[in-house]
């Protein structure tokens, strides 16, 4: 199922939903333009790389330009693939404009930063030892997401479901859509705790305890923040 828009209407400009795309596009547009050997090199400096955060928690210094802890924001920017890029962002123009709406711009912006460093340290817990770079928006959004179905369990998600050369449409609530993708998820994750490899980084290229995480975290930090408060967006900004 792929979700195309809300029919939930908003009362600002959502700035940090639009900054926070063209950042990653942005930060896209740079990695296609390296060459295969210098892109390697940027994501295991710019990415999550578990073990090596492994080693920085425990005092070790690995003398790079980008420390460790660092990598747990400019991770959330790069992507492995202009598919990975584009469903990243349609999720987050579909439900960052809403949370944004009611928790305000400065909020919305310490929240989504907030929820994607709590999935990227998820994930690393369940794969403390891997080599490999783990990188992405979708914790982030996925704390969006959890916000989201708190906040507006009821609003109309409109999507399609490719078969083929066929795609129908559906109309479901927000509950219903993104209770299924967190079941999904968590499904996911506790399957790879049977394997030897965590398959949400080592073998399938899905980072599943980050989303299922940072759809938790976001479900947690939503409220804290003020998700139900009826101050105006503008009365929001700083508060």
């Amino acid at each position: 199922m792929v979700p195309i828009k809300d029919n939930n209407p908003i009362t600002i400009t959502p700035y940090v939903t639009y900054g926070l795309i063209a950042v990653n596009v942005l930060a896209f547009i740079y990695e296609a333009s390296l060459p295969p050997q210098a892109l390697n090199g940027f994501l295991h400096l710019a990415a999550v790389v578990p073990r090596e955060l492994s080693l920085s928690f425990g005092g070790v210094s690995l003398h790079q330009p980008v420390p460790e802890w660092a990598t747990l924001i400019s991770s959330q920017f790069l992507h492995g693939g202009l598919l990975h890029l584009a469903g990243n962002m349609l999720f987050l123009w579909i439900f960052g404009n809403n949370v944004e709406d009611k928790l305000g711009h400065f909020k919305y912006l310490f929240f989504y930063l907030g929820c994607g460093i709590l999935a990227s340290l998820t994930q690393w817990y369940f794969a403390q030892d891997s080599n490999i770079p783990s990188l992405g928006a979708s914790g982030a959004i996925a704390g969006v997401m959890g916000a989201y179905i708190l906040r507006f369990p009821l609003a109309e998600i409109i999507g399609v479901v490719p078969l083929g050369i066929f795609f129908p449409t559906f109309r479901v609530p927000a509950y219903f859509f993104l209770g299924f993708w967190f079941l999904q998820q968590a499904f996911y994750g506790v399957a790879s705790l049977e394997t030897p490899t965590n398959i949400g980084m080592e073998s399938g290229g899905i980072a599943y305890w980050a989303h299922a995480g940072g759809f938790l975290f976001g479900a947690i930090l939503g409220p804290l923040l003020g998700l139900f408060s009826d101050k105006s967006p503008e009365e929001s900004w700083y508060q």
